[in-house]
């Protein structure tokens, strides 16, 4: 376990772009889009706000099983993640990732369907800003919630980005 007191960084190269993973306590506790030097300031005024050091470190050893499990998932190779993870958010918050994370490989949900599953049935609006607040993208599927009426809405990498990842779940037909 990282008790360093510094929150470990790691960059990686995907089919998407550039993905800057952080680690804490050797849990998976955020990704984001872009470099690290693009989301510095943001980075580090999250971790401040959910109590975790605002000191960064680029640490390979930290980060190298959420960049296997990432590589796999993009090379078509994995279809579930199975890191430890550290979801800062508020309780409902955590209720609506873990909901997320219940939404199979290659399968889509609607705000709505969401809703229900923590029985928030007229919660739309409210689970759509918990996909917004999402630290952990990809790993915790908010890319899987489209709108009722089966249109991609609202994603933090951008639309062309979950259209993407939608394709690379998608069940690919047999081939005879």
């Amino acid at each position: 376990m990282n008790q360093n007191g510094y929150l470990a960084i790691q960059e990686m190269e995907t089919a998407i772009g550039t993905l800057t993973l952080s680690v804490y306590g050797s849990k998976l506790c955020r990704i984001d889009f872009g470099h690290f030097a693009e989301r510095e300031h943001e980075v580090k005024r999250w971790a401040e706000k959910h109590g975790l050091p605002v000191i960064v470190n680029r640490d390979e050893r930290q980060c190298a099983e959420a960049v296997r499990q990432l590589s796999e998932y993009f090379n078509g190779r994995r279809k579930t993640f199975t890191l430890p993870l550290l979801m800062k958010g508020t309780e409902f918050q955590r209720k609506v990732w873990k909901a997320l994370t219940a939404v199979p490989f290659g399968e889509t949900r609607s705000y709505k369907d969401i809703a229900r599953a923590v029985n928030n049935p007229k919660g739309v609006r409210a689970i759509g800003m918990a996909n917004n607040r999402n630290p952990i993208p990809i790993v915790v599927p908010c890319h899987r919630v489209i709108g009722a009426n089966g249109s991609l809405v609202g994603y933090g990498g951008g639309l062309e980005v979950k259209q993407f990842l939608l394709t690379l779940e998608k069940p690919q037909a047999a081939i005879h």
